[in-house]
């Protein structure tokens, strides 16, 4: 009882801060879709270039995210940035690379040979057989490795509080400072919650976005 008091008593912070964390990982996720599918449809075209641009965001992911935050802020400092919004955005970005990326190659370099030999017969160029055919078929896939890298990052982001970057993560942060179990608590269990409900509005995105006939198959397999 005392949790929801406290998480009552306290509502209007909680929802700001909520906003402010969506607007983070929002932010750096859709920074990250725009960059890292290109650069997942690109690297279909060479294999070796595919193996070492995975291979590097793979490592990227190793880091934990404490000593990235830490990284960023001698780097950023240069440009008067070493703590708040930038470093946190950048951080999550880069973590948000490997799904997206990983997932667009996938879903690009899977697609039914056939369906490409069809296309190819019907006379549509490079370009055409790319919008119409293939990242039509991979949106599913791209989706899923969005998904994959928002619910990630939501926890990531928690962790930006220390760099004061806001969000969630100050109940955290704060409940740790004071030994206040209240903040605690009611900040981890908003950022589970958050990744919960986001991640399942995001899925029934996906679904609308796969194409009737891979939901049958999906369903028949």
């Amino acid at each position: 009882m005392e949790l929801i008091q406290y998480a009552l008593d306290n509502l209007d912070l909680l929802t700001s801060r909520t906003i402010e964390h969506i607007a983070l990982v929002g932010v750096a996720v859709g920074i990250a879709t725009l960059t890292g599918v290109p650069i997942g449809i690109a690297i279909t075209k060479n294999e070796r270039l595919a193996k070492a641009v995975l291979y590097v965001a793979s490592i990227i992911v190793t880091i934990p995210s404490i000593a990235l935050f830490g990284i960023m802020i001698p780097v950023l400092s240069l440009i008067g940035q070493g703590i708040g919004y930038l470093p946190a955005v950048i951080a999550v970005l880069l973590y948000s690379q490997l799904p997206i990326i990983r997932n667009t190659y996938t879903a690009i370099h899977n697609v039914d040979p056939a369906l490409r030999e069809a296309a190819r017969g019907i006379g549509m160029s490079q370009n055409q057989r790319l919008r119409m055919v293939e990242i039509p078929l991979a949106v599913p896939v791209i989706m899923a490795g969005v998904r994959t890298a928002v619910v990630l990052n939501i926890g990531v982001m928690a962790i930006a509080a220390y760099i004061g970057a806001g969000g969630l993560g100050t109940f955290i942060s704060r409940g740790i400072s004071q030994s206040d179990p209240r903040q605690l608590i009611v900040g981890a269990v908003a950022v589970s919650l958050l990744a919960i409900l986001v991640d399942y509005a995001l899925l029934a995105i996906q679904k609308r976005l796969t194409p009737k006939g891979m939901e049958r198959a999906a369903e028949t397999a």
